[in-house]
């Protein structure tokens, strides 16, 4: 997810002042295409066959990154996926988490015990 997809979230402007790595140029075809130059194709460790994903802002900057394929849990990132969605179209329902929902929550499992460095048991597995 790009976060400039979702500007109205965006409250402030934050400036990140990050070295450029390279500056290149390249050139767009009668077909809209064009070649990676070669320092971003090593830069970002692109291969033939890669994706890459644009992400463009409101100050006009493109920004390109690689798509990694992840092999993770297809169900968390459908989940993920709906919540992504949901959140760009309707920027409106998030609010910010209040001390008293935490009270609450803290309250609910305060008698419960948790080892985060115990085995799990083979159910669990």
């Amino acid at each position: 997810m790009c976060i400039t997809a979702i500007p109205a979230l965006i409250t402030a402007r934050i400036e990140i002042i990050m070295p450029v790595l390279s500056h290149e140029t390249s050139k767009l075809t009668d077909r809209y295409q064009t070649t990676v130059p070669r320092g971003v194709r090593k830069q970002l460790q692109l291969s033939k066959g890669d994706q890459l994903r644009y992400c463009t802002g409101p100050d006009g900057r493109v920004y390109i990154e690689p798509v990694r394929s992840v092999d993770g849990d297809p169900a968390l990132t459908a989940f993920l996926g709906f919540i992504e969605d949901d959140i760009i179209a309707n920027p409106h329902r998030l609010s910010a988490f209040d001390g008293a929902l935490r009270d609450r929550l803290k309250a609910l499992v305060a008698d419960v015990e948790v080892d985060l460095d115990a085995a799990l048991s083979p159910d669990d597995e």
